[in-house]
């Protein structure tokens, strides 16, 4: 088996354009992925928090 660190120093090489359009588009879908993600945990995290701070307030009175 070839040692792979040997590669480390060599120089770069130019990555297809088709390749390089299709890997910039995974990562743009799995950003916006996480920024929907991210949107919808926080504002469910949100809501159970004021339904549960308005039931104690609602149960004081």
């Amino acid at each position: 088996m070839e040692n792979p660190f040997k590669h480390i120093n060599q120089p770069l090489k130019e990555v297809p354009p088709e390749l390089k359009a299709k890997v910039m588009s995974d990562i743009a879908m799995a950003k916006l992925i996480m920024d929907l993600a991210a949107l919808f945990s926080y504002n469910f995290s949100h809501v159970i928090e004021t339904v549960i701070s308005k039931r104690e307030t609602n149960n004081k009175n």
